[in-house]
């Protein structure tokens, strides 16, 4: 049997987003306040000069407290520019890697500032600090699997669009022919919000690392890290439609999903709602069922045969729609 992929636009050549700007923008300023502040706090417990170079186990270069304050945040900030005028000049080239680079460079110089000062912390003179160990191997670990989590969360998946006829609630399709069918949505102010919260906790954990204090508060750092994270896995959604039905992945990294195949489904719809008719933003429960609402307007919502509605805010809703009515029309399934 004939096997077509329907046309349609490529989705990996959209211009960069604004959540991507604004998540990068409250990074940088973060990190760049994190990088002076961990020395220039600790003032009263670090020597003049302190040390910032070691030659196996022992120190053998130093600098003024306030330069190795302020040398580590010129750094990532040229990082930071050097990154912007590579996505002004070839964004097509440069968008892969620079939240890769951000993640992984950030880290890196947090964690290198705060074993400075944990080596320096205390001590008369440089020369005296404390050697350097098992530490530059989990700072490097660390920065490496912040990379690789930020490729994973910013890769994009290439994919092709089911075209629909205008004004049609039910795709025409072809015995045979594979439909499919991608979009995505995301609340950039949700994503701020994560990205503040997450930074919230992080002077927590670079304190106790940097040894400037043994009583962190663990719990405001443990809850402001888990508010990040379920704040971050509600504020996008990617949505696919294939033959096997409907795919549902939340956050950066498409998890946790949902999936509900075609013999689930009754029919699917279109709506326009505003956050104060869905309860909100980001994953809502209600009395008909769930769903997760991230911008004001057309919303795809598809009733089960359970008899509840699953409602999700997307781009190009209307396509969707048709698609999976197409599917549930070849399955057999009765649209009501």
């Amino acid at each position: 049997m004939k096997n077509e992929e329907a046309g349609g636009e490529p989705v990996s050549d959209r211009p960069v987003r604004r959540a991507a700007l604004w998540g990068a923008v409250v990074w940088i300023l973060g990190v760049a306040a994190l990088l002076v502040a961990l020395p220039l706090t600790a003032r009263d417990r670090l020597p003049d000069q302190v040390a910032t170079h070691w030659s196996g186990s022992r120190p053998d270069g130093s600098m003024p407290l306030t330069v190795a304050a302020l040398f580590p945040a010129g750094v990532w900030l040229l990082v930071a520019i050097g990154l912007a005028v590579a996505l002004r000049v070839g964004p097509d080239r440069s968008r892969g890697i620079a939240g890769p680079v951000l993640a992984t460079t950030g880290v890196l110089l947090a964690g290198a500032q705060a074993s400075i000062v944990r080596a320096n912390l205390d001590r008369t003179r440089w020369q005296d600090a404390a050697p350097m160990g098992v530490e530059v191997v989990l700072i490097i670990a660390a920065a490496g699997l912040a990379g690789a989590l930020a490729w994973l969360a910013t890769r994009r998946a290439a994919t092709e669009t089911a075209p629909a006829r205008p004004g049609a609630p039910v795709l025409a399709a072809k015995p045979g022919e594979r439909l499919v069918w991608l979009s995505e949505a995301s609340n950039h102010w949700l994503q701020v919000l994560a990205a503040v919260l997450g930074l919230i906790s992080v002077p927590g954990v670079l304190l106790a690392a940097s040894g400037r204090t043994e009583s962190v508060d663990w719990v405001s750092v443990v809850l402001f890290g888990a508010g990040s994270v379920t704040v971050l896995f509600c504020s996008s959604v990617r949505v696919r439609v294939t033959g096997d039905g409907l795919h549902v992945g939340f956050g950066p990294f498409g998890l946790p999903t949902r999936h509900l195949a075609p013999e689930e489904i009754a029919h699917a719809r279109v709506e326009n709602l505003t956050a104060r008719q869905a309860g909100g933003w980001g994953f809502r429960a209600f009395r008909k069922g769930t769903g997760v609402f991230l911008r004001s307007g057309a919303c795809l919502v598809v009733h089960t045969v359970r008899g509840t509605d699953f409602v999700i805010s997307v781009d190009d809703a209307e396509r969707g729609a048709a698609l999976l009515n197409a599917l549930v029309e070849r399955v057999g399934a009765p649209t009501r």
